[in-house]
């Protein structure tokens, strides 16, 4: 099997029968159809579905290396300049299809593995690890063209740097058994995005203390005693007139619950090594690859926030004042370094010790110390511009019952009443409903703490030679 389609994809996430649990409730029947996960998975399978379009399979897709069939551009591993640029103008296609709203569109799990496949020697020949079981792994998702999501984090019991839990009381997910079929994970891991609505699940641990919570594998969502525990849904109904953004893009999030599962062997990548867990995600290439794939998204976003700031302006015709226009311009100068701190990635690429080509990491951890504090800003800007219009803004149900009158008062400079209270209720959808602001809270918090993003940067920045510079010039007698 190669590529899949959009209907192939919902027919798959439907027949596994995984456990969801939302609202105290466990989905029965088809996922697809649930309020909670419609949107979002039809969006979804849009996105499978343009592989196939004439226009766009080059630029999606590409010649499977074993099957020689089409599969998806973002399994590509990087060996020149020209992969990693077609692995951006395919980002930037997905991201185009849901104007960057879905964080965790496949191509972000499939860019993970990617880069961890290509680091599996990192792995030879030390205990308890197995390449050849993700480098299988990595095949076998990108020629059945599966769907994944991920747990890399603990639950917040307790967030002091050095926590090692008690040995009675199991929460954070650990082994708790090795048997001949494999390891026994009991516990729950934190914050699987589309958890529920995909084939696989991919569990890491990236920083260990305890050899028990020290490994890394991949399970099927439907594997026995697995349980997805969903937040509330931020679908308050289907209308793309009162929801344009939250009724297609709704993300779910979920706690993962391992109830005594059993991970079979030859999906664990490595167990109880303390060394790889700390080490293996910062040794591959997992943040520069990611990095890229993220920032392709982020400046997509950018482009669709700077588009919606600039129909509420046009609508209600504020471009003249100065501090409107200064509102704009932040939003064009954030969007700008983007474009150049991803372009300048690729062209200060280098080759790794595995013979794989990196984008410029620094470059992209300058990037995402950018988006996240400059996304709250747009919001912002967004509810300063549309002000009290953002209030006013009656559903799809009250305009179909209208007698002219809302259509004649809410009118704007540019626009009918009914035009313009579509476009603030997408502002306000963006901005301000619950969809909105967890938006907020996924940006703000994608790649991880921004403080402890930071000091990686600062860390691992070489700034020696511009040392050295000041010491050669205060050296200097002339």
């Amino acid at each position: 099997m190669s590529i899949r389609t959009g209907k192939q994809y919902i027919e798959r996430i439907d027949a596994l029968q995984s456990f969801i649990s939302i609202d105290g409730e466990k989905v029965e029947g088809k996922v697809s159809e649930h309020p909670a996960f419609q949107g979002v998975m039809c969006s979804q399978a849009k996105l499978f579905d343009r592989q196939h379009e004439e226009d766009f399979i080059d630029k999606l897709t590409y010649v499977s290396p074993t099957s020689l069939e089409r599969v998806g551009m973002s399994f590509r591993q990087v060996l020149t300049a020209e992969d990693l640029k077609k692995r951006r103008l395919a980002a930037r296609e997905w991201a185009l299809c849901t104007h960057g709203f879905m964080g965790r569109s496949p191509d972000y799990m499939n860019t993970t593995l990617m880069a961890l496949a290509s680091a599996a020697d990192y792995l030879k020949g030390k205990p308890n690890c197995f390449p050849e079981h993700l480098q299988q792994f990595y095949e076998f998702a990108r020629e059945q063209d599966l769907t994944m999501t991920h747990t890399f984090i603990e639950p917040q019991v307790n967030r002091k740097q050095y926590y090692i839990e008690d040995d009675e009381t199991t929460i954070a997910a650990k082994i708790v058994d090795k048997t001949s079929q494999g390891l026994v994970i009991r516990g729950a891991r934190l914050l699987a995005t589309q958890g529920g609505m995909t084939d696989e699940l991919l569990v890491l641990s990236s920083i260990s203390f305890d050899l028990e919570r020290s490994f890394g594998f991949s399970i099927p969502s439907n594997a026995p005693g697995l349980k997805f525990y969903c937040r509330q849904s931020f679908v308050d109904n289907t209308s793309v007139f009162d929801y344009p953004l939250s009724s297609r893009f709704e993300e779910m999030d979920a706690v993962v619950v391992f109830d005594d599962v059993v991970v079979p062997w030859e999906r664990v990548f490595y167990y109880e090594n303390l060394e790889v867990a700390s080490q293996f995600m910062n040794i591959s290439g997992f943040q520069a690859y990611t990095l890229h794939q993220v920032l392709s998204r982020q400046i997509v976003k950018t482009e669709f926030i700077l588009g919606v700031v600039q129909s509420i302006i046009k609508t209600i015709n504020i471009g003249d004042y100065s501090h409107v226009q200064q509102k704009v311009v932040d939003i064009i100068v954030t969007l700008e370094t983007m474009k150049a701190l991803l372009l300048k990635s690729e062209l200060e690429a280098h080759r790794d010790i595995f013979g794989f080509l990196r984008p410029h990491q620094p470059t992209l951890q300058v990037a995402i110390q950018v988006f996240p504090k400059m996304y709250p800003q747009f919001t912002e800007i967004i509810q300063i511009l549309g002000a009290s219009g953002l209030m006013s803004i009656p559903s799809e149900k009250a305009f179909a019952a209208d007698d002219g009158d809302l259509e004649h008062y809410l009118q704007s400079f540019q626009d009918g009443g009914k035009e313009r209270v579509k476009k603030f209720r997408l502002a306000w959808d963006l901005a301000m409903s619950s969809f909105g602001t967890r938006q907020t809270l996924y940006e703000r918090f994608f790649f991880g703490d921004p403080i402890r993003l930071a000091s990686g940067l600062y860390h691992s920045y070489n700034n020696e030679e511009f040392v050295r510079r000041i010491e050669s010039f205060l050296d200097k007698k002339d």
